[in-house]
């Protein structure tokens, strides 16, 4: 070590040692740690083609899920609705009260062809959600909280070279809560289905705009 190199780095070896040495080093690595752990990614729409169209939203339910859970399709429909109003530019979306009533005087609109079912409402697009599961316990247990949600999503093009088949399909399943084995004395029923509602279609209606997303969603840093 010459003269030129032994005063700085005597001082920068004394500065550490005021500073606690190598616990600075530790510091550091927990805030650069944080800071990582904190990081989001953009994911990108899957699909692109509601934008600045008009567009429809239907909500079918397998016959169970009608019977136990009858205000699940309502629900549904008003919040992919009103997601897709939000979110996705320039997109005319039709009151859901619309498409639920038309569904209603149209017992059976799910044999009809699916470009028919676009011309019928009127729309460019329709959102077709098909749920064929929805459960707030595990089957058999009524004791433990521990919702599922599962659908089928397909998107009707009336104005495609084929609308009466699906341009796209997209398969969505969703738990609610993230917390295993929680009690039923633990939550209210109420509380447990407004949540799985809320988290399914959040889910559904990420896959028509670009999001962010946490980097590392099961990363927890530790003590």
């Amino acid at each position: 070590m010459n003269a030129r190199t032994a005063i700085p780095t005597l001082l920068a070896c004394a500065l550490l040692g005021v500073l606690g040495g190598c616990g600075i080093f530790g510091v550091a690595s927990k805030v650069g740690e944080a800071i990582e752990v904190e990081k989001k990614v953009e994911v990108l729409a899957k699909y692109r083609g509601l934008e600045n169209k008009t567009v429809a939203v239907l909500v079918n339910a397998e016959r169970g899920v009608l019977y136990e859970y009858p205000t699940v399709v309502p629900n549904v429909a008003g919040n992919v609705a009103a997601g897709i109003r939000k979110h996705v530019s320039g997109a005319q979306v039709l009151d859901w009260r619309e498409s639920l009533a038309w569904a209603y005087r149209t017992p059976s609109w799910t044999t009809l062809p699916l470009g028919q079912v676009a011309e019928e409402l009127g729309v460019d697009r329709v959102v077709l959600v098909d749920i064929f599961e929805f459960r707030l316990h595990p089957p058999g247990n009524r004791w433990i909280w521990d919702g599922m949600a599962g659908a089928s999503i397909g998107i009707i093009e009336r104005d495609s070279l084929d609308p009466d088949a699906f341009v796209e399909e997209y398969s969505v399943a969703v738990k609610f809560p993230d917390v295993a084995d929680l009690s039923r004395e633990s939550a209210q029923e109420d509380a447990i289905q407004t949540g799985l509602v809320a988290k399914f279609t959040q889910t559904v209606n990420k896959l028509f705009y670009d999001h962010l997303v946490d980097k590392y969603p099961n990363k927890r840093l530790k003590g």
